[in-house]
């Protein structure tokens, strides 16, 4: 008896949302094609060709895998054959007849590939995927997996190496740090400062565009961050959802630092990236503010995260409860009360460090621990400018505010005008 062949291809082109941190647009191109033809006895899907065995892969085998580690072990097959194939930017290759034997089928094989990309930022050369069934009646004998590439190998191979040279410099100036923390915020520090957001750079989905190009959106900030953090030797993954007010697609970062679980969101750390309605009206009466970085999204809780983000449900992402990284918290900038004595100190070392760097300016940011502790700090020193009573003596006559009532931080930019 003949054996007939089903031959079902689902070809996509691009199968990741597009995260720009204001926008998701998801580009799909699914195609199924109906085939029927003979296989004579024995005929199987052709091994990987010779070139692509003898690459050595572009994969970094010292992940942190956490969304390996949510899948079950037979999808953790598919998972290490699909990463092992993109490493080396095979043209396809055969999953495990093992998957098949414990129940997996082609619908597994999407959430199986995000998984792969979701824990390696490396594969930045990779824009989607295609795979073959092949059925014998209503049993599936064989699924053949191949990536879908934005380069070819010799350019990503450059590419990698001026990737790599352009993170080996940034880990090479980390400051000593006795802990995560400071290695953390430093990368933060240096990915902020160093990358402008642009929707219209070129590679914006992908770590290139952070390390080589240095303008890039939410997916780049936040595949970068990982990819200096592993390279660190801090566990880290990439968690995508949306923003909580609009339902536009966002990415982010979940860090484990001093043996905690925090979300960090690099790109809402950029400026560039905030709305120029987020700054009082008086900035456009006196000179031009500064660059700065915000903290309100370094190292939070889940409970600060969701005001404003939504993780992805198909994200089982920790309960994250502890504050002791909290960059307000570590910056003793963080309130539970208006605490007048708390403010003098805090105003007096924010004014110290101005004076310590070149261009003399003077920011002071500060967290509530709730509403009622921040409408009291907005009240007094907004409210009655009780600030410029802490400011007497300091020739600081001007400031411009910031405030986020959902993270109930207050930020001020404080400007000499006085000669």
């Amino acid at each position: 008896m003949k054996k007939v062949r089903v031959l079902i291809a689902l070809m996509v082109i691009c199968s990741l949302g597009l995260l720009t941190g204001c926008a998701r647009v998801t580009v799909q191109d699914q195609t199924g094609m109906g085939m029927t033809g003979q296989i004579p006895p024995g005929d199987a899907p052709s091994a990987e060709p010779e070139q692509e065995q003898t690459r050595e892969s572009l994969l970094w085998e010292n992940c942190y895998g956490y969304a390996y580690g949510s899948l079950s072990e037979a999808e953790q097959l598919w998972y290490r054959d699909m990463a092992d194939a993109l490493g080396v930017m095979a043209a396809d290759i055969k999953l495990s007849v093992e998957g098949l034997d414990h129940g997996l089928d082609e619908t597994c094989v999407d959430r199986i590939f995000q998984s792969v990309l979701v824990d390696h930022p490396e594969l930045f050369f990779v824009e989607g995927y295609s795979y073959t069934k092949y059925t014998v009646g209503d049993r599936i004998v064989s699924i053949e997996f191949a990536g879908n590439y934005s380069i070819d190998w010799e350019e990503a191979c450059e590419r990698e190496q001026k990737i790599a040279e352009e993170a080996e410099k940034i880990l090479a100036a980390v400051q000593e740090s006795p802990d995560d923390y400071g290695r953390i915020k430093y990368i933060y520090d240096t990915l902020v400062t160093g990358t402008d957001y642009d929707r219209t750079a070129p590679d914006n989905q992908n770590i290139y565009s952070v390390f080589v190009g240095h303008a890039s959106v939410c997916q780049g900030y936040a595949k970068a961050f990982q990819y200096l953090m592993e390279r660190m030797g801090i566990a880290c993954t990439l968690v995508q959802g949306e923003v909580l007010e609009t339902g536009e697609g966002h990415a982010w970062n979940l860090v484990k630092a001093d043996g905690e679980f925090y979300y960090v969101d690099v790109t809402w750390g950029d400026i560039t990236f905030h709305n120029a309605e987020e700054i009082s009206e008086e900035a456009s009466e006196i000179p031009e503010l500064p660059e700065w970085i915000s903290y309100d999204y370094l190292c939070i809780t889940t409970d600060q995260l969701l005001r404003t983000h939504i993780p992805d449900s198909s994200m089982n992402c920790p309960l994250c409860t502890a504050v002791e990284d909290n960059y307000y918290v570590r910056e003793k900038a963080f309130f539970r009360e208006y605490d007048k004595e708390q403010l003098e100190d805090l105003v007096d070392r924010r004014i110290a460090e101005g004076e310590r760097t070149e261009e003399g300016n003077v920011i002071l940011a500060l967290c509530c621990s709730d509403a009622a502790c921040y409408e009291e700090c907005c009240s007094k020193l907004l409210g009655t400018q009780e600030l410029f009573g802490y400011l007497e003596g300091t020739g600081i006559d001007t400031f411009v505010y910031s405030t986020d009532d959902k993270q109930y931080t207050l930020t001020f930019f404080m400007v000499t005008t006085t000669p």
